[in-house]
């Protein structure tokens, strides 16, 4: 699902948000119809069966993956570009974030309340996997074409020419041949009372299409050599690895709060219940930033890579603090820094032993962890698009949304290891034995807390180191 982000992001920043979208339909309706298909046919003959080799059903899941990096770009690529200059910038980028968090929620209602099995005396029974995938492979088709049709980019070529003539004028780059070519063709086949030919109408779209092309080529190019950037996402993947090996490993983590004397019956709560926690808390936190960060954060208008000498952005800056008055502002970088803090605390109450033998407290921790979590992947985009530009938005935050990936790989195989070596402590020869305690956990989870430290400081150089975006005049 990470790894195709960049090239969803590619497809929607070059050729619109409507060809991924498409795309994405295209692919979770094969996906889930041969998921649904090799489910159907059985156990494969490996497994004493005569179904489809399972293969095909990575295959299907691969499409599904795919699938959903475009759908997510598509969305808020259109939100980003369409509103991402307004004030309500981080609202229109929360709301489709927050939606694709809750999508699981309502489909697995669905499943469970109404696509299930008959059980013999005729009682309520298990999901019927086949009948929910054929109607994932259906209504996510719909949604995809619904989306080719409506998500559109509202005046882009206006953008672009703006942003084109910004950043040819920022005194970073050398002059462009393009608008030479630009220069050359204006005027040509015009009709003397004004209107334009058709001849003139194809030479011009052409000079917009290098111009964009131009134009996106150089934000890449600027956004790759900003040292900011990389101290961003590498902070990015600090904090969503512990983030998101939490979320994989919630079912492994609650077995553990108690000796494997204790029934299961005084555990306070099932893993279903704490992912639907995760989950809630995550997107109130992603709604309530991405809304109080509108109403607080100071105002920008220019962006970092179109700054002219930094006189005049400092003039600039002073004429803004005048016009802004009294209102009270904090930066987006402070709600950050206070969420992920209190994903923080989530594994500091685990890693210290405060919830051993406590399950009734976990909620503390699915609780914060889900605050944090959803609130860094509300305001990572955000501040991409302010800092960076909206023009380029969907390979800018392409970029940075695959360390999440990585970050939940490694961290997985932390606790993975860790785990299996406390489980194996009492029993060596035993591989499969189930873990108890503290030892079961604690050091990944002190680890985790680490990280995000580590990640905070690295965005707060990012924004008021030397030639950060604070110095630059980026009101973040």
């Amino acid at each position: 699902m990470y790894l195709p982000v960049p090239l969803s992001g590619y497809l929607c920043d070059r050729y619109g948000p409507s060809i991924p979208s498409v795309g994405s339909g295209l692919l979770f309706g094969a996906g889930y119809a041969i998921a649904a298909i090799v489910y159907k046919s059985g156990p494969p003959a490996d497994a004493g069966g005569n179904g489809y080799p399972f293969a095909l059903m990575i295959l299907s899941f691969t499409f599904v993956g795919t699938a959903t990096s475009a759908m997510y770009l598509s969305a808020v690529t259109t939100c980003a570009k369409n509103f991402g200059r307004g004030r309500y910038k981080g609202l229109a980028l929360a709301a489709p974030i927050a939606a694709h968090g809750l999508s699981g929620m309502w489909q697995s209602q669905v499943g469970s309340r109404l696509l299930y099995e008959i059980n013999e005396d005729g009682s309520h029974g298990p999901v019927d996997v086949f009948k929910y995938f054929v109607f994932l492979a259906i209504t996510i088709s719909v949604v995809g074409a619904i989306g080719g049709l409506a998500l559109q980019i509202v005046d882009e070529d206006d953008m672009i020419e703006e942003a084109a003539d910004e950043l040819a004028r920022s005194g970073l780059l050398d002059d462009s041949q393009l608008f030479h070519h630009s220069d050359h063709q204006h005027g040509y086949g015009t009709i003397h009372d004004g209107a334009e030919s058709p001849q003139h109408r194809r030479r011009k779209g052409v000079v917009n299409e290098e111009k964009k092309t131009w134009l996106l080529n150089e934000e890449t190019r600027l956004f790759l050599k900003d040292r900011t950037m990389w101290l961003f996402a590498l902070g990015f993947f600090l904090v969503t690895g512990p983030g998101e090996a939490f979320i994989n490993n919630l079912g492994t983590i609650i077995g553990t709060l108690y000796d494997k004397s204790v029934p299961k019956k005084v555990y306070a709560s099932s893993p279903a219940t704490h992912v639907s926690i995760v989950a809630i808390m995550s997107t109130v936190a992603r709604l309530f930033t991405g809304t109080l960060s509108d109403m607080l954060a100071p105002s920008s208008v220019i962006h970092q890579h179109r700054r002219g000498p930094m006189s005049v952005v400092n003039s600039v800056t002073s004429l803004q603090s005048l016009a802004r008055g009294k209102r009270y502002e904090c930066s987006r970088l402070v709600f950050l820094l206070i969420f992920v803090g209190l994903l923080s605390i989530g594994e500091i109450l685990l890693a210290s032993g405060f919830i051993q033998n406590h399950a009734d407290r976990f909620w503390m921790v699915s609780a914060s962890i889900g605050a944090g979590y959803g609130a860094a992947f509300s305001l990572a985009p955000i501040i991409v698009s302010v800092v960076w530009g909206v023009e380029n938005f969907g390979t800018n935050w392409g970029i940075v949304a695959t360390v999440p990936a990585a970050g939940a790989t490694i961290w997985g195989l932390v606790y993975s290891a860790v785990y299996q070596s406390a489980a194996g402590s009492h029993n060596p020869s035993d591989r499969d034995a189930l873990c108890h305690g503290m030892k079961c956990y604690a050091s990944t989870f002190w680890a985790m807390a680490v990280s995000v430290w580590v990640a905070c400081l690295m965005w707060f150089w990012a924004w008021r180191c030397k030639h950060g975006w604070v110095q630059r005049g980026i009101a973040v």
